[in-house]
């Protein structure tokens, strides 16, 4: 996939997922844009010092004015990635109003104003472009979100808004797209679950694969999918 002289927002890109993404863009020719909000994230970052990654912080993906700072300052954007979100595991019984409306706000408003401002951003070229949003397996297998009811409920929201999104800007040749990833092959998910079977979650760079072929111009056709990407898990 040729992605030279191409511009491409990466939420979430110092992360294990976000950081197998931005070097398979780097290796197609993309010029990636990495917002950030907290300092370690940027000192951490693989590629912090790469001639084609632009670091951009701070940016809180559910600040509305710093979302916009953020996509204004990028030059003829082609595809804007949104792979930034948060999950937390709790019952119900023992949740809070406040419990959900971070879920909320991590996952689905943060995508909601980055799909936003992409699409400002995108329309301005003329060119059309890409997106791909982040939802999860339990974004489409809801009865497996007991115990982390919230977490489930955001992420199947992002679904649902990358669903409708699609067919609303089709028109304006911007496919919009979501992976739905299981649990993936990182050295946390293996800290947190040393028993499983990790060799059957799907690793990052798998992934990331698919989501560089869907954020492509390589993909002239596919629109509204929320694509699993399960491995054998």
């Amino acid at each position: 996939m040729n992605y030279r002289e191409r511009h491409v927002v990466v939420t979430g890109g110092t992360g294990a997922l976000g950081t197998a993404v931005v070097a398979a863009l780097l290796e197609a020719g993309a010029t990636c844009y990495v917002p950030w909000l907290h300092e370690d994230e940027a000192q951490r970052f693989t590629y912090r010092e790469h001639k084609q990654v632009r670091l951009v912080g701070r940016v809180d993906l559910t600040d509305e004015a710093a979302v916009g700072r953020l996509f204004g300052d990028v030059t003829a954007l082609w595809a804007s990635i949104h792979i930034a979100g948060g999950f937390a595991m709790a019952p119900v019984a023992k949740s809070h109003k406040a419990d959900l409306m971070r879920q909320l706000d991590t996952n689905l408003v943060s995508c909601f104003l980055c799909c936003a401002a992409a699409i400002n951003a995108i329309g301005g070229s003329g060119q059309g472009g890409r997106i791909v949003n982040v939802a999860a397996r339990h974004a489409l297998e809801w009865r497996s979100g007991a115990g982390l009811v919230a977490y489930t409920a955001s992420k199947a929201a992002v679904a649902a808004l990358t669903v409708a999104l699609s067919e609303e800007v089709a028109k304006d040749g911007i496919l919009v797209n979501a992976v739905a990833p299981s649990i993936m092959d990182t050295p946390a998910n293996r800290a947190a679950m040393p028993k499983a079977d990790h060799e059957a979650w799907p690793k990052v760079e798998e992934v990331a694969a698919t989501i560089l072929f869907l954020a492509s111009p390589d993909n002239k056709v596919t629109r509204g999918a929320i694509v699993p990407v399960y491995g054998r898990s």
